[in-house]
């Protein structure tokens, strides 16, 4: 399976997008799954619904640094390096749904009984964000 289908049965199986997108990618980086899915919890929603930058973004994010991240003080290289794909996964994101923040992507505001009920009736998380996870994956894939 592709990684790309895989986090999106991962979403579909109730792990939020976080989680998707990064449990795809961390068993190859030398992470167990589990772990994974642990680490990346709270970053769904949006953080934790909050709504900020989507979870299949910081997800993208976890991956990145799992592979590339500085882990020494004296290795400012690692985190530039890092940096730079985050731009570049973030710029990429965004050509193609115009914004990195939930509350955009989603057009409503998840913690209003409007705006869940507008997230319910237009079914989102089943149209928008498995394509948010998808997407995220494949850049992912390109920058690695």
């Amino acid at each position: 399976m592709k990684k790309p289908d895989q986090a999106v049965e991962c979403f579909t199986k109730g792990y939020n997008c976080a989680q998707a997108v990064f449990s795809t990618f961390a068993p190859s980086l030398g992470l167990e799954e589990r772990k994974a899915l642990n680490i990346a919890c709270p970053f769904g929603g949006g953080m934790a619904r909050m709504q900020e930058t989507c979870g299949a973004v910081t997800g993208a994010f976890l991956v990145l640094g799992l592979k590339y991240g500085e882990n020494t003080p004296d290795d400012p290289s690692a985190k530039e390096h890092t940096y730079a794909l985050v731009l570049e996964f973030s710029e990429n994101f965004r050509a193609l749904h115009g914004s990195l923040d939930c509350r955009t992507l989603l057009g409503a505001d998840m913690n209003t009984d409007e705006g869940a009920r507008f997230i319910k009736e237009q079914k989102l998380f089943r149209t928008r964000c498995p394509q948010f996870v998808s997407d995220a994956v494949s850049i992912v894939e390109e920058l690695l």
